[in-house]
């Protein structure tokens, strides 16, 4: 059940100061990507696609600390192996 409700949580998360806005679901899917157009430089790619990294990254940790705390309601904190 607990699985079924995580799928349905969305988070947003931001990277560079708001530079990178995007939001993930429960399944780990990115679903909305937003750049500041002052991010964009064509002679500084690598700052964009460094960024980018940045957000997804933590949005990956974000579900999976939501899960963890999701998972300590449900277990009472007690660590159950191979569950997320």
């Amino acid at each position: 059940k607990m699985q079924e409700e995580m799928k349905d949580r969305e988070l947003e998360m931001e990277a560079g100061g708001g530079m990178i806005k995007l939001s993930i679901n429960g399944d780990r899917k990115i679903t909305s990507l937003k750049i500041d157009p002052e991010v964009v430089d064509p002679d500084d790619v690598t700052m964009l696609e460094d960024l980018i990294i940045v957000a997804i990254n933590l949005a990956i940790d974000k579900i999976a600390e939501v899960e963890q705390d999701e998972l300590g309601k449900i277990t009472g904190g007690m660590k159950i192996p191979g569950m997320f």
